[in-house]
C-alpha cells in the first residue's frame, strides 16, 4: 500500500539506520514534537535501531496533554451547568484536571458528549436551541483550522448557542522556551508533519538560525523518522543548522493557504499555559475581538481557569523532555492507563502510555 508498505519497509529502515551508524562521530541530543512520532518510535523501537551515544528526547508533542489542569478544571465547572451541552474530542475526556476529569463529571450527571469534529458541536446546538453548547477546542495548529471552520459556519447560520473553551496552542513558542531553558539539552529537532502540512515551516527558520539547531520536518513512519534523523544528525556532523523538509509528499514550505487564513480570520494570538511548562508567550491562540461573542469565558465570567498544583506525577517533565516515562516511580504501578495519574499516561499520543504499551515488558523485567 503506498505511503505504509514503503514507509514501513524493514529493509530500508535499516539502511537507513546503518547510515546513521556511518556518520555519527560524537554523542547527540535529538528531540520530537509530535506524540504521534513519539509513539511510533517506540512502538517500532526506533531508538533502539541508533548507535550508542545518540539519545532521543520526547518533546510536548502531545495535544490532549500539554492541555494545563486548570483549563480541564475550567471545562468541569462549564459542563457541570445544568443549561450547558459539554463537547470534547473524545480523548480529552478522561485527561485529569487538578481533581478530577471530564469523564468523571459525567458520571455525576454533566451533559458531556464526544465528537469527532466542531462542527459536530454546532450540529447539535442547532437541535438544541434551549441549551448552551459548548466545545473544548484543543489541540495544535493541525486542529485549529476546524475549530475555526466552526465558528465561521455557526456566526453564518446564526447559531447563537455555540461557544468555544479555547485552549489551542502552537508548536515554534514552546520550541524556544525549550531552547530558553539553560538545562535543556537539545541539540537537533524533528518538526511534526501534519502541524507543517498547515503552517509549513518557514516559522522554524529564526528558531534554526537564532539557537543554531537543525531542524527537520518528519512525517511518522519507521522510514520517515529513520530519514529525517539521518538528515538531522548530517547537519550536526557538518555544522549545518538549517530547516529541512523530508515530510515533502505532504508539507509545502507555506502549508496550507486556505486552513491558515480561517484561523487568521477568527483567532489572534495570545499568551498560553501549558502543562508542566508554565506560561509560554505568544504560544496560544484566542478568539479575536470580532468573534468574543463565541468565547465560554465570556458567557461564564463566574469561571476562570486556575493554576496548576503541586503532584506526585512527572508528566510535566516527561513533556519537557527532562525525564523518560521509565523514570516515574509510579509507573506502570500507580499509574496505569486504567487508573491515571497525569495526561501522558491517558492521552492515546502521551509518551507515558507509549512506553506502557509497547516497552512495559521489557522495563519490568530490569527492575
Amino acid at each position: 500500500m503506498k505511503h505504509l508498505d514503503e514507509y514501513r519497509d524493514p529493509e530500508t529502515a535499516r539502511r537507513y539506520a546503518d547510515a546513521v551508524a556511518e556518520i555519527v562521530t560524537r554523542p547527540w541530543t535529538i528531540m520530537e514534537i509530535c506524540g504521534g512520532q513519539t509513539h511510533s518510535i517506540v512502538r517500532h523501537g526506533i531508538d533502539r535501531m541508533l548507535p550508542d551515544g545518540v539519545t532521543l528526547l520526547h518533546g510536548p508533542g502531545c495535544p490532549v496533554c500539554v492541555t494545563p489542569p486548570g483549563m480541564i478544571d475550567a471545562a468541569i465547572a462549564i459542563a457541570s451547568r445544568p443549561e450547558v451541552i459539554f463537547c470534547s474530542f473524545g480523548d480529552m475526556l478522561r485527561v485529569p484536571g487538578n481533581d478530577r476529569s471530564l469523564l468523571a463529571a459525567k458520571a455525576r450527571g454533566a451533559d458531556v458528549r464526544m465528537v469527532y469534529s466542531p462542527v459536530d458541536a454546532v450540529k447539535i446546538a442547532q437541535d438544541n436551541p434551549g441549551r448552551e453548547v459548548v466545545f473544548f477546542a484543543i489541540g495544535f495548529e493541525t486542529t485549529a483550522p476546524a475549530t475555526a471552520m466552526a465558528v465561521l459556519q455557526a456566526q453564518g447560520m446564526g447559531v447563537g448557542n455555540f461557544s468555544l473553551l479555547v485552549s489551542h496552542v502552537l508548536v515554534p513558542p514552546a520550541m524556544e522556551a525549550l531552547l530558553s531553558d539553560p538545562a535543556n539539552g537539545v541539540q537537533g529537532f524533528l518538526a511534526a508533519g501534519h502541524v507543517c502540512t498547515i503552517t509549513g515551516y518557514k516559522d522554524y527558520e529564526p528558531i534554526a538560525r537564532c539557537h543554531r539547531i537543525p531542524i527537520v520536518v518528519t512525517g511518522f513512519e519507521p522510514v520517515d523518522l529513520l530519514q529525517g534523523l539521518y538528515m538531522v544528525i548530517r547537519q550536526l556532523e557538518d555544522g549545518r543548522c538549517e530547516v529541512e523538509n523530508q515530510y515533502s509528499r505532504s508539507v509545502r514550505p507555506e502549508g496550507n493557504p486556505e486552513a491558515r487564513d480561517a484561523v487568521g480570520r477568527v483567532f489572534g494570538v495570545q499568551a498560553q499555559d501549558w502543562r508542566g511548562m508554565g506560561r509560554i508567550e505568544a504560544s496560544g491562540l484566542g478568539l479575536s475581538e470580532r468573534f468574543a461573542a463565541f468565547d465560554a469565558l465570556h458567557r461564564f465570567p463566574m469561571i476562570t481557569p486556575g493554576a496548576e498544583r503541586a503532584s506526585e506525577c512527572i508528566s510535566g517533565e516527561v513533556l519537557r523532555g527532562a525525564r523518560k516515562p521509565s523514570d516515574c516511580p509510579a509507573f506502570a504501578k500507580g499509574c496505569t492507563p486504567e487508573h491515571p495519574l497525569g495526561a501522558t499516561m491517558v492521552s492515546s499520543e502521551g509518551a507515558c502510555a507509549a512506553y506502557y504499551r509497547y516497552r512495559r515488558p521489557a522495563l519490568a523485567a530490569t527492575v
